[in-house]
């Protein structure tokens, strides 16, 4: 997200004012979209197992892709065999959709794509449309139970249950449609999803989820991992290229780091003339942009990974969810 876009969205910027008109037309089509599905004039298609969609209404990182490991996490351990759906935003392949290992090219295959593959512990497919990528990854695995990250506005695909993540902080900004505000739905959306969670704090009709680092993982050598607090009080040179790296910024903070800010746009192909510019010493990143970094990291380049944590009764709810859906 650019600057421009933050003070428009978020802080109030004038320029909000003059885009309200196209903000209007989007959010008209979007309604007439949604219509046209749910009138059937659009066709969708069910799969024969349970689809729960995770998704936001704002343009920007909530934090879906660490909530959908960890909603798969918790199904596995619920004797569910889940399977992840996901766009493979970035990804310059182009045979789509797609099984995604974690030894894949993320510059292939997309940067979030390789992450699930790795950490999701379960079959992953790549692909914008929803709908062949989940018959991929039934056609390939034995999954009952499919978890489609980024698919709320995906109406092509039908779902069995929609889980809307909200940045506790940003909100819905101002609460104007593109490209006046963040939103790609109406705000109004929220009503009609399932259950609601609010990443990092306490926010209007849903439940809190924080996100838990874990230790540094290095670079070049991820059998080599060290306590954050072993950094404390160092100057480190910090790269995000995620929707909102002021989020993992404040995280180094809270860390006590002294951080030197690298914001990169969302999915940024990181090459080896970026790193150059990087001063020496330790370099921390997400996860994300780690596994893009891996080619030409140097021994002092580390990333933070972070796991959900999942309020109780958020799980209870998702799961009697399921069961209902199973009975019926």
């Amino acid at each position: 997200m650019t600057r421009l876009a933050e003070a428009v969205w978020y802080g109030g910027h004038p320029l909000s004012y003059a885009l309200l008109p196209l903000g209007w037309l989007y959010c008209g089509g979007v309604r007439l979209r949604r219509l046209a599905y749910r009138r059937e004039w659009l066709h969708s298609r069910r799969l024969p197992v349970p689809v729960i969609v995770v998704g936001n209404l704002t343009v920007g990182g909530t934090g879906k892709t660490p909530l959908v490991l960890g909603i798969s996490d918790l199904l596995r351990r619920r004797g569910y065999r889940p399977g992840i759906l996901v766009r493979g935003y970035g990804g310059s392949g182009t045979r789509w959709p797609r099984l995604v290992t974690g030894g894949d090219d993320p510059f292939e295959v997309g940067d979030e794509s390789v992450l699930l593959a790795r950490r999701g512990g379960c079959p992953v497919v790549a692909g914008a449309d929803r709908v062949a990528a989940g018959e991929l990854l039934l056609a390939n695995s034995e999954c009952d139970m499919i978890v489609s990250d980024d698919g709320l506005q995906h109406y092509g695909l039908r779902r069995d249950l929609e889980i809307l993540l909200v940045d506790a902080s940003r909100r819905f900004g101002n609460k104007r449609c593109l490209p006046a505000g963040p939103l790609r739905e109406p705000e109004t959306r929220r009503r009609t999803v399932d259950l609601i969670l609010c990443n990092g704090g306490p926010c209007p009709g849903g439940q809190v989820m924080r996100l838990v680092p874990g230790p540094l993982v290095a670079l070049a050598d991820q059998r080599i991992t060290r306590d954050p607090g072993e950094l404390r009080g160092q100057r480190v040179t910090a790269v995000a290229g995620i929707g909102n790296p002021d989020r993992f910024f404040a995280c180094l903070r809270r860390e006590g780091l002294h951080v030197d800010e690298r914001p990169y746009p969302d999915h940024h192909p990181f090459r080896r003339e970026d790193a150059a510019s990087w001063p020496p010493g330790p370099v921390v990143m997400t996860e994300k942009d780690a596994v893009k970094c891996t080619g030409f990291a140097r021994p002092d380049f580390w990333y933070l990974p972070v796991a959900s944590r999942l309020p109780g009764e958020f799980e209870q709810l998702l799961l009697e969810k399921l069961k209902g859906i199973g009975d019926g």
